[in-house]
């Protein structure tokens, strides 16, 4: 088992006994330990965890490359275009009629 791997393991190892019976979790303990055990050894962790991603993505890991996209040029922003009957323009002029109590 190389170096990267070791730590891999310790790592689910952590995670796991952390969310054992935490039916209620918010991802607030999630955050805080990852970014402890991020910067510990002057954020030597994270660097790895780095390097693996982007030697998953060099390998052509669909879901490395994704996340490495995301986290350069954000992620992708759904659009919807509403159009009319037949691809027509929607209208959009609104008319407000004012009545009397008398209805005229």
């Amino acid at each position: 088992m190389n170096k990267g791997e070791k730590h891999t393991e310790e790592a689910k190892k952590m995670i796991s006994e952390v969310m054992k019976g935490n039916s209620n979790h918010k991802g607030k303990v999630w955050s805080d330990i990852i970014r402890k055990l991020g910067i510990q050894d002057d954020h030597k962790q994270l660097h790895e965890v780095a390097y693996a991603l982007f030697a998953k993505a060099k390998d052509g890991d669909i879901a490395a490359i994704k996340e490495i996209g995301d986290r350069i040029d954000g992620k992708s922003v759904a659009t919807t275009e509403i159009t009319g009957v037949e691809g027509s323009e929607l209208p959009v002029n609104i008319a407000v009629n004012f009545l009397k109590k008398d209805g005229s």
